[in-house]
């Protein structure tokens, strides 16, 4: 990556993340890679692409958890309509 200074891991967005691990993909695709920065840009990619799962199991965790109460909440707040006799027994 053409970045002198590249910001922790842990700080950069999603985004950002990706968009690195990309750049660092790109690098090591062409074939004039230099060698000693081989293992440093692929340990990067790792630590990136660790963070991103992070990240990606925990949005799901945090989404699955809001459905999940969105579908408790909605079945407890219906409660059968005792004045309409298509939802319940019929009086005679």
């Amino acid at each position: 990556m053409a970045a002198s200074k590249k910001k922790p891991a842990k700080n950069l967005s999603f985004g950002e993340a990706v968009t690195e691990v990309e750049e660092i993909l790109a690098g090591l695709e062409d074939d004039n890679i230099d060698i000693d920065k081989l293992g440093q840009e692929v340990r990067r990619a790792v630590e990136l692409i660790q963070i991103c799962r992070g990240k990606l199991e925990k949005t799901d965790a945090e989404v699955r958890q809001l459905v999940e109460g969105l579908q408790v909440s909605g079945s407890s707040d219906e409660k059968p309509d005792t004045d309409d006799p298509v939802s319940g027994d019929v009086p005679f």
